[in-house]
């Protein structure tokens, strides 16, 4: 989980003053030390800290919050709201030229993701329904121009090169004309990196600025780097003139300084963040969201917006209403397994959940050959089986077994827990429809009634609970 280390420090700070009926100055104070412990260790800039927590403790001790009804909370919604400003506020958009195409210089030291980056940008623009061009700009790092040529055959990109004969200046200058001849909407160019910032590297980045115009200049940065990818994006910006910054790396336990003070320090936002090593694991960076993940209190949007990029809607209504009258076959668990599989690791989904903070996540983990045991078990059903448990007898269940390669003991409890499920189904209606309504006022569609593929519901009983839809306890550790 991205900042597990700083979450469970600030997580922990707070919870003396969460469920307390009234504070002091002191007991601020005495948050306030913990806070700024936290942001240091977090490898955050020490002017940073400093700045934060005086705006944060000047709100907190302010007759607003001490004469509230929950000021434990009201300290802790300031938090929330100073941490998001100081990761840029609100979410920085990808420019669109008012002409097309839309040039991005895509830059950085050698070793922070870039080229892959360049690729991931590529993939998420396709996502967008726009049609990229990607431009293998670096002739000097073996075989990076093959590298990104490999990138755009897996995603479907063409990839413009020459050769490392010819200069960056002129790839790019010719790739920006071949775009406009094919009428691509965006060019991205993959520019060359070193191990350190020097003269040389800077010069020839300027020519290519120069030379075609960009509407954007990204600077890829490693967030696993800390207070250092801090350092090379303000000496960026200082020779290009950065419009943007994209975090690698972020799915890491990092210590998080990159993420909370780049804007700080440079003042450019961070316009995308990368969660992982697939071609779609590129997300733009949502300043508030992310300090709700930090805070524990969840991120339900960016989860209701996987659902939404991962469910094949008519599928999900048609699924909606057999799961609401307690229609569910095995069929229909392994296209909700899929589904589950599409959004991401289960971990970062349930992070993104209220209430399930770094603390309550720590110990989960999802055994992936546990998950296919189970699907080898419903794939050795035969389509009756599949459609009809009730004809799972003892002489069956040994069949799927053995087709599975696993034991009767493991068939039986599945078959048990998968038939508790159904039952279940009906209760997480309830808790579904108070999603949908929830989402609706946010203008935002539901997929399967407001919970998630396999009737998951966000929420569940309680506040900020969650409910797995069966007590399917193998798949964890």
């Amino acid at each position: 989980m991205a900042f597990e280390s700083l979450a469970n420090r600030l997580q922990n700070a707070f919870a003396k003053l969460r469920g307390r009926g009234k504070i002091d100055e002191a007991a601020v104070n005495e948050a306030m030390r913990e806070v700024r412990l936290a942001l240091l260790e977090a490898d955050v800039n020490y002017k940073v800290v400093k700045e934060f927590v005086a705006r944060v403790k000047e709100r907190a001790i302010g007759q607003e919050v001490l004469k509230s009804l929950t000021p434990g909370q009201m300290v802790i919604k300031v938090v929330n709201e100073e941490l998001t400003q100081l990761m840029g506020g609100d979410v920085a958009k990808l420019a669109v030229a008012a002409k097309p195409p839309t040039v991005v210089m895509m830059v950085g030291l050698q070793g922070a993701g870039k080229t892959t980056t360049t690729g991931k940008l590529a993939k998420y623009l396709q996502k967008q329904n726009r049609k990229p061009l990607l431009v293998a700009g670096d002739i000097y790092r073996p075989a990076a121009i093959r590298q990104l040529q490999v990138l755009g055959e897996q995603i479907g990109v063409p990839v413009f090169a020459l050769g490392d004969q010819v200069s960056p200046v002129e790839i790019a200058r010719q790739a920006v004309a071949h775009a406009k001849e094919q009428q691509l909407d965006y060019v991205l160019i993959d520019t060359a990196g070193r191990l350190h910032i020097d003269e040389a590297l800077m010069e020839e980045l300027r020519q290519i600025r120069e030379a075609v115009q960009p509407d954007e200049i990204l600077l890829v940065v490693d967030a696993m780097t800390g207070q250092d990818a801090v350092n090379v994006a303000q000496r960026f910006n200082d020779q290009l003139e950065l419009s943007g910054v994209v975090l690698t790396k972020l799915d890491g336990d990092t210590r998080g300084g990159a993420a909370l003070s780049v804007k700080a320090v440079t003042g450019k936002p961070i316009k995308f963040a990368g969660m992982g090593e697939k071609l779609d694991s590129l997300e733009p960076f949502y300043p508030e969201r992310m300090a709700s993940r930090i805070l524990g209190m969840g991120d339900v949007l960016s989860l209701i917006e996987k659902a939404q990029q991962a469910v094949d809607s008519e599928q999900a209504k048609q699924m909606e209403q057999q799961m609401r009258q307690g229609e569910f076959t095995f069929d229909m668990f392994l296209a909700s397994l899929e589904q589950m599989r599409k959004m991401g690791p289960l971990e970062e989904l349930l992070g993104m959940l209220p209430g399930m903070n770094s603390k309550a996540l720590k110990d989960l983990k999802v055994d992936e050959k546990q998950l296919a045991r189970t699907e080898a078990i419903v794939k050795s059903m035969t389509k009756a089986e599949r459609a009809n448990p009730d004809l799972l007898n003892a002489s069956r269940r040994r069949r799927i077994a053995a087709g599975s390669g696993t034991s009767v003991q493991e068939v039986n409890r599945f078959i048990k827990q998968f038939e508790d499920m159904k039952k279940m189904m009906k209760q997480f209606s309830g808790a579904a429809d108070k999603l949908k309504k929830k989402g609706k006022k946010k203008g935002l569609k539901m997929p399967f009634g407001g919970g998630l593929p396999g009737g998951f519901p966000a929420g569940g009983k309680g506040k900020g609970g969650f409910n797995f839809p069966f007590n399917f306890k193998p798949p964890f550790k």
